[in-house]
């Protein structure tokens, strides 16, 4: 089989011819001329004949010839382009500061005026309202207190009240449960 797919296969000066051309055709010039094709070396003695589809290119391969030490270098004595320097840009005016006016001061709301059958007179409504917009304004002014903080100021004496009356009773009998589980777990 290794016989058949040799036949099929082109030499190596058919190869080299090709890339040549292919050469050729990149450059636009004409192809180098072909070197005489040189006779193909006889296998080392201890080539096997199974290993014959095998390419050896180490008794393929032709030495390349050392770049030459002595290269010459010229001086050039004519000046740099030098380009001229270009203007740096100016820089851009800085914008002029947008008027924002400041947020009005915080007034008491309107109170509408009460239903026709409500159970506040009109001098009781407005006093309550004018209470909530103090509390409003205060609560606005400090701003460092949130809900979340009142609530927790709220809440803080409830669960206080709720610990006192219960913790003691409930330590008391989570205590006596482990302790028995612990006395049972020793006995068995």
């Amino acid at each position: 089989m290794s016989a058949s797919l040799k036949a099929n296969e082109p030499s190596m000066e058919e190869i080299l011819a090709s890339i040549r051309r292919i050469i050729a055709d990149d450059t636009g010039g004409e192809a180098p001329p072909a070197a005489a094709p040189e006779p193909e070396p006889e296998p080392p003695a201890a080539v096997v004949e199974d290993d014959s589809d095998v390419l050896d290119l180490a008794t393929v391969a032709k030495p390349e010839p050392a770049p030459a030490d002595d290269i010459e270098f010229r001086e050039i004595e004519e000046p740099l382009l030098v380009l001229p320097k270009m203007p740096e840009p100016e820089p851009e005016p800085e914008p002029e500061p947008v008027f924002v006016p400041p947020p009005p001061p915080v007034q008491a709301r309107a109170v509408p005026p009460p239903p026709a059958e409500s159970l506040l007179s009109s001098e009781t409504n407005s006093a309550v309202a004018s209470q909530f917009d103090a509390l409003g304004s205060a609560i606005l002014a400090q701003n460092a207190r949130t809900l979340d903080d009142l609530v927790k100021d709220m809440l803080r004496p409830m669960l206080k009240s709720w610990l006192d009356q219960n913790l003691p009773s409930l330590v008391e009998r989570l205590v006596r449960a482990e302790i028995e589980r612990v006395s049972k777990g020793s006995r068995g």
